[in-house]
């Protein structure tokens, strides 16, 4: 990898770390904390939520006709989308270990900490919980997809890829068959990877 390259990796590093510090203070500004990976809201603040939630009748009656069509369509994805879940996390403890892989903590991905908060009914949490699941479920097919990648084709494409994945800058360039073949020693290796 070039020095320009490893110097805008190194510049992108800082500012995510800078984006999750601002969104910290923002934690802050809003009175809540993160205690053992729960967050917690001051006493007056968590009332006031309470006092904002819409109660569920009047949340259904005035839901619209397209939202009530299509909950079912949307929901029926949970089946899917569990099973994928399944897979991914039985290929990774069975090939991860094989090749010397580290496994991508599943934790790490999905979260689902919307349900805690006090202005939103059942509704609204069962409707958050299943975009952090589904959302969640995909960055962590993405990352066990990544590492997968990273092992057996870290080639570079030749076209530009949108929204490339966390381990694409390592991977060699298109066309430079002296870096694939010395990655490719490499990994024979069995060194194990990140």
């Amino acid at each position: 990898m070039n020095e320009k390259i490893s110097a805008l990796l190194l510049r992108m590093q800082k500012l995510e770390e800078e984006l999750e510090a601002e969104i910290g203070r923002a934690g802050e500004m809003l009175s809540y904390r993160i205690q053992e990976k729960r967050v917690l809201f001051e006493e007056s603040v968590a009332a006031y939520h309470r006092g904002l939630r819409k109660g569920l009748f009047r949340f259904i009656r005035e839901a619209s006709v397209r939202d009530m069509m299509t909950a079912p369509v949307i929901y029926s994805m949970v089946f899917p989308m569990a099973l994928l879940d399944l897979c991914v996390t039985l290929y990774q403890a069975i090939c991860f270990p094989i090749y010397g892989l580290k496994k991508v903590r599943r934790s790490d991905f999905i979260v689902i900490d919307r349900t805690e908060l006090e202005y939103l009914n059942i509704v609204e949490k069962l409707n958050c919980a299943y975009c952090g699941y589904g959302n969640g479920l995909a960055a962590y097919f993405r990352e066990v997809a990544a590492r997968t990648e990273e092992y057996w084709c870290p080639i570079k494409h030749a076209r530009k890829v949108r929204n490339p994945h966390s381990r694409y800058h390592k991977f060699v360039d298109y066309g430079d068959a002296e870096a694939y073949r010395k990655r490719v020693e490499d990994i024979s290796r069995n060194e194990r990877r990140e």
